[in-house]
Formats: structure tokens, sequence, C-alpha cells
């Protein structure tokens, strides 16, 4: 299997990303937006999940497609910033038809980066704002690291950041992953190798392998509560609500593969699982294992991303692991 043109979620067509940061705050906000609404399921695995409008993408809800998607720290105070990209859509025209009145659906997710060494003493909450231009930002290329959602992510030895990756299938399906990771544990036992070496595709995270010997410790962890890692994957593959949960379930796999440890009761881990409608699928049971297996590999090599991508900042609590 190869990567698409830009080895970025976007390479689903009609997928757009958009950051927007404040490097005082060290935090930060993502937002995913269609060319047109798009399917939307959500699982979640983590012990300690902060989330808005998750419980309307079970299968058995009315509203079967989102606006937008929005990740973001700053904790509770970060599930702001879908409020600035809801109010962003409205003024476009876009959302739920309700009774004459157009109402868009952000769902969204946080982390936890309020310890991170930021200036977070401000007097209105900011995430609205950082909402509002990261939807103005969006694009089909965009950058990794300290960006965005990824901006004040830290792990337990390293800064953390902002990841994508993607991949086209033989059926000719692409899946693509975003992810802020700011997980509780590590993507690298020793600080050279990554957990998710086997995985990696072209050097995409600095290529130095697998590690040499299986770790003989326990994993580092911060062994507190400012955790969590948000993802979404997403396919062109046309995909039920049902199927885009059972995907995004699936894509869990590669944040375990990633991250050690993970899915812990103090991450909030989350994955939205997206479909763009655009292609049929041609063998069901076929299709949808593969496009299981891709967006589990595909966040591997997209958390991976983030960390290798992190930039160092002024008061930055923990180095990069590729300075």
């Amino acid at each position: 299997m190869q990567t698409g043109p830009n080895n970025l979620i976007t390479d689903i067509a009609g997928l757009r990303v958009g950051h927007a940061q404040d490097d005082t705050l060290k935090s930060g906000a993502s937002v995913l937006i269609g060319a047109a609404p798009f399917i939307c399921g959500v699982s979640v695995m983590g012990g300690a999940p902060g989330t808005r409008e998750t419980d309307l993408l079970a299968p058995d809800k009315t509203v079967q497609q989102v606006d937008a998607l929005t990740l973001s720290g700053g904790s509770a105070f970060g599930l702001d910033a879908a409020s600035g990209v809801a109010d962003a859509l409205r003024h476009q025209g876009r959302g739920f038809p309700v009774g004459g009145q157009t109402v868009p659906i952000v769902p969204g997710a946080i982390l936890f980066d309020l310890l991170n060494g930021g200036d977070k003493s401000w007097g209105d909450n900011p995430y609205k704002a950082l909402g509002t231009a990261a939807l103005a930002a969006a694009d089909t290329e965009f950058a990794l690291g300290s960006v965005g959602a990824g901006t004040g992510c830290t792990l337990a030895s390293h800064k953390g950041g902002l990841g994508s990756a993607s991949i086209i299938l033989p059926s000719g399906h692409t899946v693509g992953a975003l992810v802020a990771v700011n997980a509780l544990g590590d993507a690298s036992p020793d600080g050279q190798h990554f957990w998710a070496a086997p995985w990696e595709i072209d050097a995409e995270f600095g290529g130095t392998g697998l590690l040499p010997d299986a770790p003989t410790t326990p994993p580092n962890t911060k062994l507190s509560s400012h955790n969590t890692t948000i993802a979404i994957v997403a396919t062109d593959a046309a995909l039920t609500q049902a199927q885009c949960t059972r995907m995004a379930t699936a894509a869990h796999d590669g944040m375990a593969r990633a991250l050690v440890p993970s899915h812990t009761p103090m991450d909030g881990d989350l994955i939205f699982g997206v479909s763009t409608d655009a292609k049929p699928l041609t063998n069901e049971t076929a299709d949808t294992l593969w496009i299981g297996h891709a967006a589990a590999t595909c966040l591997a090599r997209a958390i991976a991303r983030g960390v290798w991508h992190a930039t160092p900042k002024p008061g930055d609590l923990l180095p990069c692991m590729n300075p």
C-alpha cells in the first residue's frame, strides 16, 4: 500500500483541515471540514473524555451527518472552539435545516494542556476565537507538529503534537488520520525508536527503525490527569454511520500500537470515524475489514509523525524528540 499524494487526511477529496494556535497560551484548535456534510461515528476508549455532541453520532440517532469536527486543547474550556466553528458555518448558510432555521452540527473533543507552561490567565475564553480562526484557515495542505490542537501537547518524556497520514488501499479507497497526541504514556521507549516503527512508510517519521530489544522496564508515564489523545480517521468509502463507528473502534488498535500505555483511566482517548460517501464498496465484508486495518495503521503513523514534527518553543517543559 502507498500513501496519498500529501500523506495527509486531506488526500481524501473534499476534506480540508485548519489550525489556529496561540504560542503564549501554548494551546490551539484544529478543524476538519468537508465540501459537504459527512457521515460520522465515534468511539471512546479512554477513561476521561471531554466531548461535545457525540451522543448524536450513535447510529440510531436522527442526524447521520455532521458539518465539521473540532479537536482542541484547553480541557473543558476548549469545547468552546466548536461554538466558533458553528457560528461561522451558520453565517455561511451551512447546517441541519430545522423549521426554517439552520443549525450547524459540529461535534468536538478536547485534551488537557492547562499545565504545560503556557499562560492560562485569560479573561475571556480564547477557544471560540481559535475555532473560528482554524475554520478560516482550512485547506488541503497543513502543517504538522506544534500547531493547532497539537500546540501544547505533551507525552511522558517529550513534546507531543499534531499528526496526519494517509494510505491508498488496493480497492482504490483512501483512508487518512488526523490526531492530537497528548498521551499519559510515550510514543518511544528510548527517545530514538518509535513504537509505531513497524508501520512506517518512506521514513516519514525519521526512519530510525525498530527497537533493537524488547523493553525490560515499565514504560514512562506522566501519572497524572493532564492527558488525552484525540483523533479522526476518515475514508472516501461509502460507509454507514454504524460502519464509521466500527472503523473508529478498529483505529484504536493504532493508538495502542503507537502509545504505551494507552486507553488509561487518566486518558480521554477518542476517535471520530468519517466517511465522505464518495466511492461505493465492491465487497462489503472485505472492504470494511481492510478499511479498519488501514485506519489503525494510519493512526499509528500519524501519532509518530505528530511527535516527530514537534518543534521547540520558549517556556517548554519537555524537549522535542526531533529537535
